[in-house]
C-alpha cells in the first residue's frame, strides 16, 4: 500500500514574483557590469554623482569643522596673550636697562667734564657726590655726601665744569651743606671779563642779578662775569654767569642786570670742592706801570698825579680775573682729584 505524501504543494504568487524580481536584478547587474567594462560610462556616472553629493558632505562636516576652528582660535588667543605679556615684560626690562645706561652715560660725561676742568686749570680739588637738595623754594642749598672727616671745611668754594656753584656753610663729620649762588642770602664780588669792571652778583632765588649798576658803567648784554677774588672767599677767574638782560631800576638812576649762571645748579650728581686757590701769576712792576700810564692817559690825567684813577688802574691790573693775569697751568702739573669714598 503506497505511503501518503501529503497534500500537493503549490507555489505562492508572492514567492514567484520575488524570484522573478531577483532574477531581473541579477540580469541587470550582469548587464551593467558588462557595459561598464566595455564602455566605462558607469565611472562617469559615479563622478557626476560625487559632484552632486559634495555639498551634502560639506554640510555634514560643517559642525565638526566649526568646533575644531573654535578650539584652535581659543588656543591661539591664549598663546598670543601669553606671548604679548612676556614681550611687555621684556620691553619694560629693556627700557629699564636703557635708562640705566643713559644715566651712566650722563654721569660719565659729567665726571669727564669735571676732571677736564681740574686738569686744564691745574686745580687741587676734591670730588664729592650730591646727597640731597633743599626743597624750600626760598633757599637754594645742597647736601653733599662728604664732611669734615673727608677734609671739607667752612667757606670752601664749590664748582662744577661750568663755573662757580657756591660755598660750604656747614660741615658735619659725614655731610656738608652748600649755599648756592642763587640763594637770596648769597653775594659774590665779580668783574666783567671784557673790561675788568668790578660789580657784585646777588642771588634772587631762581636767577642771578647785578644790582645798583651805574648807568655809565660799561656792561653789555652777553658779557661774561667772573669772580674777582676780592674778599678772599672765592678764587679769582671762575665763571659766574653771562649777562642776559639789562634794565633800569625804578629810580632810573641805576641798571639791573640779569645773569644766566655758568654752573649747572639744577642738575648733576657730583661737584668739585676747591682745596686751595689756584696759583695766580701777578704782573711784573713794569707791566703795572704801563697799565697805570695807559689808564691815566685814557682818563686825561698825568701818570704821576692820577690819584684815584691810578689806584683804579693798578687794581684792575692786579685783578687775577683778567686774561693777562691768569696764565695757563704748566703742562707737567697734574691735577689732584680725590673722590670721596
Amino acid at each position: 500500500m503506497p505511503s501518503y505524501a501529503g497534500p500537493p504543494v503549490t507555489a505562492r504568487p508572492g514567492e514567484v514574483a520575488s524570484t522573478l524580481r531577483l532574477l531581473g536584478y541579477l540580469a541587470l547587474a550582469i548587464a551593467l557590469v558588462i557595459l561598464d567594462h566595455r564602455g566605462g560610462w558607469l565611472s562617469q556616472v559615479r563622478v557626476q554623482a560625487n559632484v552632486a553629493v559634495q555639498p551634502i558632505w560639506w554640510l555634514a562636516g560643517l559642525p565638526g569643522r566649526l568646533s575644531a576652528r573654535v578650539q584652535e582660535d581659543a588656543g591661539t588667543h591664549s598663546q598670543l596673550t601669553a606671548e604679548n605679556r612676556n614681550l611687555r615684560n621684556e620691553l619694560l626690562i629693556a627700557n629699564a636697562r636703557l635708562t640705566r645706561l643713559q644715566t651712566a652715560t650722563a654721569d660719565n660725561a659729567q665726571l669727564r667734564a669735571l676732571l677736564g676742568v681740574a686738569e686744564s686749570r691745574g686745580l687741587d680739588v676734591q670730588l664729592a657726590p650730591i646727597l640731597n637738595i633743599d626743597l624750600d623754594p626760598t633757599r637754594q642749598r645742597l647736601v653733599l655726601d662728604a664732611g669734615s672727616n673727608d677734609g671739607v671745611h667752612l667757606g670752601q668754594a664749590v664748582i662744577d665744569a661750568g663755573g662757580l656753584m657756591g660755598q660750604i656753610i656747614e660741615a658735619t663729620p659725614a655731610h656738608a651743606t652748600v649755599l648756592l649762588l642763587t640763594d637770596p642770602d648769597h653775594a659774590v664780588p665779580v668783574v666783567v671779563a671784557r673790561n675788568g669792571v668790578r660789580l657784585i652778583v646777588y642771588g634772587r632765588g631762581d636767577h642771578l642779578e647785578l644790582s645798583d649798576v651805574p648807568m655809565n658803567t660799561d656792561v653789555r648784554q652777553g658779557d661774561l662775569i667772573l669772580t674777582s677774588g676780592l674778599g678772599g672767599r672765592f678764587p679769582a677767574g671762575f665763571p659766574v654767569g653771562t649777562v642776559t638782560r639789562l634794565r633800569p631800576d625804578e629810580s632810573r638812576a641805576f641798571l639791573i642786570g640779569e645773569l644766566k649762571p655758568a654752573a649747572q645748579l639744577d642738575r648733576g650728581r657730583d661737584v668739585l670742592l676747591l682745596r686751595s686757590a689756584p696759583r695766580i701769576a701777578w704782573p711784573s712792576p713794569q707791566a703795572e706801570a704801563a697799565v697805570v700810564a695807559v689808564g691815566a692817559s685814557t682818563l686825561g690825567a698825568p701818570a704821576g698825579g692820577a690819584g684815584q684813577d691810578t689806584a683804579t688802574a693798578t687794581a684792575t691790573a692786579r685783578d687775577p680775573a683778567l686774561p693777562p693775569a691768569v696764565p695757563a697751568p704748566a703742562a707737567a702739573a697734574a691735577p689732584a682729584v680725590e673722590p670721596v669714598r
